[in-house]
């Protein structure tokens, strides 16, 4: 079990083995739910996005043509949290 400390502003502060467990990194979002007695549940918020995100992404001029593994390749480590 962790003990953390609340500021004056009413902020806490997770400890990097919390955000390693968690799975997030600087940037990400996590989700907090309230259970009764006081009680919270925090979790990593799944990734989230666009279609309009994607489309914009296509429209792009780029002369870097890929293959499927590569796109597959790339498209894991986004899941992973690695890109």
């Amino acid at each position: 079990m962790s003990t953390l400390t609340i500021t004056a502003k009413g902020q806490v502060t997770l400890r990097q083995d919390l955000l390693n467990h968690l799975g997030v990194r600087p940037g990400q979002k996590i989700e907090v739910d309230k259970l009764p007695n006081g009680r919270i549940v925090v979790r990593a918020a799944a990734p989230n996005g666009t279609i309009s995100d994607f489309i914009g992404c296509l429209s792009k001029k780029s002369r870097t043509i890929l293959s499927i593994d590569e796109m597959n390749e790339i498209a894991a480590k986004g899941w992973a949290g690695e890109e």
